[in-house]
């Protein structure tokens, strides 16, 4: 699932001009290019995580936290703009051209390929921790990836209205 919507995504990515992907709305609001940039790089964040389950062979007895569990048992997150303490967000780059995008989601979706199957059959008691949502095995790291990304679709349609009210 989270390779066919980065692949919805590489697609919609043909869409912009490169003055819509660097289009801020309000210094605080994220250009659609920074919103590609971030899903790239939490996915490749998190795709670390499966490979670190991967090659440990240490059991983990710990679980998730009680908001991992809410998030897992509902498959994704709530319908809420989600805001992470200003140490932890820092803005995403603004300066990527539409075919660097491209060939990071390539490059992305290939090591996806290549994990999935790895991670399914991977030993869930082997974990990794996440800051929030508490201890992961490969499995449910590789399932954050298309819950993450499929969070953002709501921040992508914002940001295309926005750039319809400003005539870009």
């Amino acid at each position: 699932m989270a390779i066919s919507l980065l692949s919805q995504f590489k697609q919609d990515l043909d869409g912009y001009t490169e003055r819509q992907l660097r289009y801020q709305a309000a210094i605080d609001v994220w250009s659609i290019g920074q919103m590609y940039d971030h899903i790239i790089v939490v996915a490749e964040e998190y795709a670390d995580e499966i490979e670190r389950c991967l090659a440990s062979h240490e059991e983990q007895p710990l679980g998730k936290t009680e908001f991992g569990e809410r998030l897992f048992q509902a498959g994704g997150f709530p319908p809420i703009k989600i805001r992470l303490p200003d140490e932890m967000n820092q803005p995403p780059n603004n300066t990527d051209k539409r075919e660097t995008l491209e060939r990071r989601l390539d490059e992305l979706s290939a090591r996806l390929m290549r994990l999935e199957p790895i991670a399914r059959a991977a030993n869930p008691d082997v974990k990794a921790q996440h800051g929030g949502f508490g201890w992961l095995n490969a499995q449910e790291w590789y399932d954050l990836i298309e819950m993450h990304s499929r969070h953002h679709l709501r921040q992508q349609a914002d940001l295309e209205r926005y750039l319809m009210e400003a005539g870009i």
